[in-house]
């Protein structure tokens, strides 16, 4: 339900982290939604206290603290008797409360097709979708043994399973033997002792009879549509729905203190504003933004143990997540290594290491996972890894991120993909209009010109890109409060959410290090003009603040191309942020970066110069 802003002129969101409550303060300043203030507090879902509400209570109880400091007045009050006042009354309570939640490891699922790349990835793209963390994919086909997928259903105990598998109308049989497997295992929920594990099935309709025989008894069975109704159809959205209402109905009443949360959330009308998974909203407030300025938009989280990649592309705003469970920049980071290989990270470091210092370092940060580089030469190095476990989630993402195998399909925004060919992806970084990044390595790098130079390097954006960092990650909130206020939760994420960083132009296609490669003339809004032949293989960074925008004529030579119309000549406007504009005439399809070592680290020490990455003294 959507609400004016008559009715909003405060509103707490909360977000429930696994580790920190982040809660902020959103109100109606001067015609216009702002951020205000921020607080937050230790998530408290676990042992000793086991009431997820604590944190939130202290996160709030920060924000009326400095509310009160902020406006000079004592009476500010958000909450009375341990919950929110809604509507508000003059200085007490607040108009609405919306809350997010990945305390406790998030939604954690498991997935069973028949065909692991037809009805298994279904099933996969329905849950990764609906905010879930995709635990293992259990397929016919899968190569395991019986008791091996047995086994692991047993294990792995996720918070509900998503059966998939056969189109209406035809064969039972691979279905059933999946729902005899999950039967076999007779698998137990990781919350809650006292109910039986729910089980979504969205298989062929003709074999729903047969999975109630072999299931009722042993899971919470829920019958909903099926996801590939046709082998050239992907059906995602009931299922979706049925995997959110589930979140809330099953794996939130039993998380610790969650009722009681449930029960909080509301607008001003007292009707219920459902939690929702971290992940799915930062996914709505991705698809407002693409839908409401018709861009094509990616964002990245980078995390301790995963990262997760988000993108919205094509006409249709199709919508798409993966999740990187094994890159990550703490937790992870030896898996980094293993997957990037030592090779592809030294290929980012502009000076010579022993490989076994490397290995040390990187041991280190995984023992320690709370751990900041105290020496520049760390940062350079922790950066290096960043770089690599970006691009190897980019990969997984464009994957991921592709048509129905060697079929036609038809999905709507809410489902994930539109029609496009067989087995491609939908991922184009030439028609990205904007890319953002979250995640501590990003939103907290020294120099907001090295976020610039690890998504740049990491993404390899083409042709005209606008780059951003989330501020505070502020993008769950905002993606839940876009459910009430999409004016609101809109208005907040382009002043205060998005930190610009500028624009990157960056030429696709081969040349020849030191030929000619972009003509670029940009009059700046004071006057100057920048204009020069740049070379194939350089940087340049031309400062243009947050708000000021760059008449540019870009013209290439050679083969390069600038956009997917494939032009070698440009007028355009660009933006500026708080890095300005790079022109990065590195290549494309390939990158041309040097193999040679000594010239590597020559031209990476340029590059890093031009990005004004790095304080001189290491770049010498």
């Amino acid at each position: 339900m959507q609400y004016d802003e008559k009715r909003l002129t405060r509103i707490v969101a909360t977000d429930c982290g696994s580790t920190t409550t982040k809660a902020i303060l959103i109100e109606w300043v001067d015609g216009e939604y702002r951020q205000t203030i921020r607080g937050e507090a230790p998530t408290t879902v676990e042992a000793p206290l086991n009431d997820v509400t604590k944190g939130v209570i202290n996160a709030t109880q920060e924000l009326e603290e400095l509310a009160r400091l902020k406006y000079n007045n004592p009476n500010i009050k958000f909450m009375e008797n341990g919950e929110f006042v809604i509507p508000r009354q003059g200085d007490v309570g607040v108009d609405a409360y919306v809350s997010t939640s990945s305390a406790g490891g998030g939604l954690q699922m498991m997935v069973t097709g028949v065909v692991a790349s037809m009805t298994g990835e279904s099933a996969e793209r329905a849950a990764l979708g609906a905010g879930a963390i995709v635990m293992d994919l259990i397929a016919s086909n899968d190569k395991r043994m019986n008791h091996e997928k047995i086994e692991r259903i047993r294990q792995l105990r996720p918070d509900m399973i998503l059966m998939a598998g056969g189109e209406d109308g035809g064969t039972v049989k691979h279905v059933v033997e999946m729902a005899e497997l999950v039967s076999g295992a007779d698998p137990r929920p990781r919350l809650g002792a006292g109910y039986k594990l729910p089980v979504i099935y969205a298989g062929n309709k003709e074999a729903q009879e047969n999975i109630k025989e072999t299931l009722k008894d042993k899971v919470e069975l829920i019958m909903t549509d099926n996801i590939r109704p046709k082998l050239e159809t992907e059906n995602l959205g009931p299922a979706r729905d049925k995997i959110h209402d589930l979140f809330m109905e099953h794996v939130m009443q039993q998380a610790p203190g969650y009722d009681k949360l449930m029960k909080w959330t509301m607008g001003p009308d007292h009707k219920n504003v459902p939690i929702m998974p971290t992940p799915a909203a930062v996914g709505n407030i991705m698809q407002t933004i693409a839908k409401d300025e018709s861009i094509e938009v990616m964002g990245v989280d980078i995390g301790g143990a995963t990262t997760d990649v988000f993108s919205v592309f094509t006409e249709e705003f199709v919508f798409n997540r993966t999740v990187s469970a094994n890159l990550g920049m703490s937790y992870s980071i030896s898996n980094v290594l293993a997957s990037a290989g030592l090779e592809n990270i030294m290929r980012w470091v502009p000076f010579d290491i022993n490989e076994s210092e490397l290995r040390n370092m990187i041991k280190n940060k995984m023992i320690r996972p709370t751990t900041i580089p105290s020496l520049l030469e760390e940062l350079v190095l922790e950066q290096a890894i960043a770089k690599e476990a970006l691009r190897l989630a980019l990969e997984q993402h464009k994957q991921f991120a592709s048509s129905l195998k060697g079929m036609q399909r038809q999905r709507d925004i809410s489902e994930a993909f539109s029609q496009s060919t067989s087995g491609a992806t939908i991922v184009d970084m030439m028609t990205l209009d904007l890319l953002v990044g979250s995640g501590g390595v990003l939103s907290h790098a020294p120099r907001r010109n090295q976020t610039a130079m690890m998504l740049i390097d990491a993404f390899l954006p083409e042709g005209i890109t606008r780059l951003a960092v989330d501020s505070i990650f502020m993008m769950p909130h905002l993606g839940v409060l876009s459910e009430i206020s999409t004016k609101a939760a809109t208005e907040v994420f382009r002043k205060d959410c998005m930190v610009y960083l500028g624009s990157c132009v960056a030429p696709v296609g081969r040349g020849k290090i030191g030929k000619k490669a972009l003509h670029a003339k940009i009059e700046l809004p004071d006057g100057k003009v920048f204009e020069e032949e740049i070379p194939y293989g350089e940087v340049r960074l031309i400062p243009l603040g947050v708000g000021e925008v760059a008449k540019a004529t870009l013209k290439t030579s050679g083969g390069l191309i600038l956009d997917e119309e494939k032009n070698k000549e440009l007028h355009i406007d660009l933006h500026g942020g708080v890095v300005g504009i790079v022109l990065d005439t590195r290549g494309r399809r390939p990158f041309g970066i040097p193999t040679e070592k000594q010239q590597r680290i020559e031209y990476l020490k340029k590059w890093m110069r031009e990005f004004d990455a790095y304080p001189e003294t290491i770049l010498v």
